[in-house]
């Protein structure tokens, strides 16, 4: 199952930079690395990102993170996919500017 993480355009270079990252402010204060699923991307755009130019969309396999990505209830008692350690660049399937338009976060086609 794919899941995805949306990195500010600052946050995606250093993670590039980098060749791993523990996330962005959000995940190093909870401890993890939130990640959304197709179902709930657009949710989280809008609460954590309305408005936001920017940002880089990047898409990760959830079988290839091993036992350390748990999936934990949040927003209305959906399941979250979290992961408990650093997430390495080879990880990412590929990434993608996430533009924002009239009606909000660009998102398109997820595969």
């Amino acid at each position: 199952m794919m899941i995805y993480k949306v990195l500010r355009g600052p946050e995606w270079r250093q993670f590039q930079d980098q060749w791993s990252t523990t996330g962005a402010p959000v995940d190093l204060a909870d401890g993890y690395i939130h990640f959304s699923t197709a179902e709930t991307l657009s949710g989280t755009l809008e609460k954590h990102f309305s408005g936001e130019d920017g940002l880089w969309l990047l898409a990760c396999e959830a079988e290839a993170l091993s036992d350390a990505l748990r999936w934990e209830p949040s927003r209305g008692g959906a399941l979250f996919p979290h992961l408990y350690r650093a997430l390495r660049l080879d990880e990412v399937l590929w990434s993608r500017p996430l533009p924002h338009g009239p009606n909000g976060h660009e998102i398109g086609a997820l595969p």
